[in-house]
């Protein structure tokens, strides 16, 4: 690597929650610059939750991104001609990416409905421990768990 690593930027908090995992959210959904467009996805999808469930779409949210962020994942490294899938831990900043990339895919997929609907619809599922995305949390966590063997393969 040449030269020096940039520097972490500070992202500012979200106007309405004054919370930098929404501001975080906000800019993964964003695509094209076009904030106004994703805050209005993320804010919308929060106020279908606040009238599905009557609770605070931020608690729904938070144990929602607790169930979607995971702790091993596996990474591909080459030993003596072989490759193998070392499990290994994740650090908070790829927990929150990975949590967010993989509910913001899984409300994707989804068809026939806005994208605030869907999104609000995968983050009270994620909740309660179920949708796609905590399905891929889980193949993630059963894959790392089936690799343990080669754990010492980590540096």
């Amino acid at each position: 690597m040449r030269g020096k690593q940039a520097p972490k930027r500070k992202i500012l908090p979200d106007p309405r929650y004054q919370s930098e995992l929404i501001a975080k959210l906000i800019n993964t959904i964003m695509e094209r610059g076009k904030k106004t467009i994703a805050q209005k996805i993320v804010y919308g999808a929060f106020d279908f939750i606040k009238s599905m469930v009557n609770k605070d779409p931020m608690e729904v949210f938070d144990s929602a991104y607790k169930n979607l962020s995971p702790t091993v994942e596996v990474k591909s490294r080459r030993v003596g001609g072989a490759n193998y899938q070392i499990p290994i831990p994740v650090r908070g900043e790829r927990q929150r990416a990975l949590a967010f990339r993989w509910l913001i895919a899984a409300a994707s997929a989804k068809k026939g409905k806005p994208m605030h609907k869907k999104l609000a619809e995968e983050i009270m599922a994620a909740a309660e421990n179920q949708g796609d995305a905590v399905r891929k949390r889980a193949d993630v966590h059963r894959m790392a768990d089936a690799n343990k063997a080669f754990a010492h393969f980590a540096r």
